[in-house]
């Protein structure tokens, strides 16, 4: 399955993409980032604290859980804080 990947902030930064379509066996989020955290060490460093992350699938957020089936995109960003 093919699905485009979204980086925002410090996940940016230290994956140096804004985004890529990404080839993926993972049946869930969790898998994904297990996959994606094999790839190189930005990677690595990137997903090494789940706890600092959030996602959301085609816009809208859940957990790491969340299956990808008929997912499009899949976007990874820290907490948003209110001001």
């Amino acid at each position: 399955m093919q699905v485009e990947v979204l980086y925002f902030a410090w996940v940016r930064e230290r994956i140096g993409l804004p985004r890529e379509m990404v080839e993926t066996t993972a049946t869930d989020v969790a898998g994904l980032v297990k996959e994606l955290q094999t790839r190189e060490e930005r990677y690595a460093l990137a997903f090494s604290d789940l706890s600092a992350l959030r996602v959301a699938i085609d816009q809208e957020l859940t957990d790491f859980d969340a299956p990808l089936k008929g997912a499009r995109e899949v976007a990874f960003f820290p907490p948003m804080t209110g001001g």
